[in-house]
């Protein structure tokens, strides 16, 4: 059995070579391994030995990387946050009228929480934390900001053309859209057990990606 679990595993010195020559890989592995334990434990009960354990390499190379459990979780709050702004600066809703551009990004946002527990659990973590890591975190705060004027932009062509009430605030509608889609994942245990509801079932999904697009629209509209 022992001999099995060896042969199968690379060598010491090839993962150390193979870390030497992909730093940004070993980077991206402990990232990985960072939100596993985070989501798990939270912040105080995390450990980097666990960390470590799960990326086979060591404690020393964590704080080479990263300087502090403290600042490993910020940079794992940056990338689970990045993953969402990225994904939706690659929707092209510049490109499309006012009413789909923002169906778009509704059912977007829908699918990226249903998709994405472990982003809802951490976010959840970091508010009983009240919010005091993303409050240093200045990419957090600028690629949010980026969503909030692309959202602001398409109000205000929705606006002149007609299609959209004046005056909406983009960071009220953002809440809007998003406090359904997460409500609905962070809450989806208790959910379940009080009205034995199933929230995975696709057909239930679907619904409510309907009933939450068609919610925003009807609000917005002139």
């Amino acid at each position: 059995m022992n001999t099995m679990t060896d042969s199968a595993a690379p060598p010491a010195d090839t993962l150390r070579k193979s870390r030497k020559n992909n730093p940004e890989k070993t980077r991206e592995d402990i990232l990985q391994a960072a939100v596993a334990e985070f989501v798990a434990r939270g912040l105080s009960g995390a450990r980097v030995d666990a960390i470590a354990e799960r990326t086979r390499t060591s404690k020393r190379m964590i704080y080479y990387y990263f300087g502090s459990k403290e600042e490993l979780y910020v940079q794992v709050l940056e990338k689970l946050y990045g993953d969402i702004r990225t994904t939706e600066g690659h929707l092209h809703l510049d490109d499309l009228e006012p009413h789909a551009a923002i169906r778009r990004l509704v059912e977007f946002t829908f699918d990226h929480h249903d998709r994405n527990v472990d982003f809802v659990r951490i976010v959840c973590n970091e508010n009983i934390l009240n919010g005091e890591n993303v409050k240093q975190s200045e990419a957090i705060h600028a690629q949010s900001l980026n969503i909030i004027r692309t959202l602001d932009a398409i109000l205000r062509r929705g606006e002149a053309s007609g299609v959209f009430r004046e005056g909406v605030d983009a960071v009220d509608l953002h809440m809007l859209m998003t406090s359904f889609c997460f409500h609905r994942v962070s809450n989806r245990h208790t959910l379940g057990a009080i009205f034995k509801i199933e929230l995975a079932d696709e057909q239930i999904k679907q619904r409510h990606k309907t009933m939450i697009c068609d919610s925003v629209l009807r609000y917005l509209q002139r």
